[in-house]
């Protein structure tokens, strides 16, 4: 790739790079709400930085042991996980029975990655491909800074934020849209992947990311936590509390990391537990109405 530049992002306030050329760079047009000036940093600042290569092949997996394969759903991306002694090795496609398109090569303290793209690759999979590699290296990177990368709705109210929980098919932007059509000065902070960061002061907040799923929006900001929400199907709205250990496993399943490392689900499981004793987190059953965003509003007000 010609005309190689570094741009660097803040995003939760934490700092990461990409390197590339600049018509891949410019391609992750989700990425510019986040850019920062590149000169004011040093490699100490960033947590991570990703290398950005053009392949003519994806190269062979000799050398690694095979860790495991993420392939839950068959619409969702397909991720095989490998490691050697010195570097892990996920390599990406975009569903579950598509061809490989991108391998990530990365250090084992997740500071520095290699992304190798397909020559041939078009634009939507070249971002698609830095999207996963971003995503995937802010998880594993921030398991011991209180971070949490979720598997959530976000929508701000009145200067609070709730975030509803669910597996793929619950309803979660559903019910985020009646929160917009009932109460006008609501809007979406992010529809897929937020960001839940716990401060120096030990107060909760929402980051916009990046990264939202098939609703685009990338805003760039944070907003103090009311609630989490998870939400089930059901045929009437009913609001329930949940027990810190009910919490817990909900939040559990809806946050990314790669939860086999022992030392990183030592990092999620301090957040976690911090998180559901000092926030409100329940359980809304519900129907795809107007009447369930209401309820949800007076229950978390």
């Amino acid at each position: 790739m010609n005309n190689r530049q570094t741009y660097t992002f803040r995003v939760a306030e934490q700092l990461f790079s990409l390197t590339g050329s600049e018509q891949a760079l410019l391609a992750a047009s989700n990425l510019a709400p986040f850019r920062v000036p590149t000169e004011a940093n040093t490699d100490a600042d960033l947590l991570f930085a990703i290398d950005l290569q053009s392949a003519e092949t994806l190269g062979e997996v000799s050398g690694y042991a095979h860790f495991f394969t993420d392939s839950q759903e068959a619409d969702m991306p397909r991720i095989e996980v490998y490691q050697s002694q010195q570097e892990w090795l996920f390599r990406v496609a975009q569903v579950a029975k598509a061809p490989v398109c991108c391998e990530i090569r990365m250090a084992k303290d997740f500071r520095r990655a290699t992304l190798s793209v397909l020559q041939t690759a078009a634009l939507p999979t070249l971002r698609f491909a830095i999207d996963n590699a971003a995503m995937l290296l802010f998880a594993f990177a921030t398991a011991h800074r209180n971070i949490l990368e979720m598997h959530a709705a976000v929508v701000v109210h009145e200067g609070k934020a709730r975030l509803f929980l669910g597996h793929s098919g619950t309803g979660k932007s559903t019910h985020a849209r009646q929160w917009l059509a009932q109460y006008h000065t609501a809007y979406l902070l992010n529809d897929d992947n937020p960001i839940l960061r716990i401060d120096e002061q030990g107060k909760l907040w929402v980051y916009g990311s990046p990264w939202s799923g098939k609703t685009p929006c990338y805003r760039n900001e944070r907003v103090p936590v009311a609630a989490i929400v998870q939400l089930e199907q059901a045929p009437q709205n009913k609001m329930l509390d949940l027990s810190p250990a009910q919490a817990y496993a909900y939040l559990l399943s809806s946050c990314s990391g790669l939860k086999v490392l022992h030392e990183a689900m030592d990092g999620i499981h301090n957040t976690i537990s911090r998180i559901v004793l000092n926030v409100p987190v329940k359980k809304l059953q519900c129907l795809p109405d107007k009447a369930a965003a209401q309820l949800c509003y007076e229950a978390t007000r």
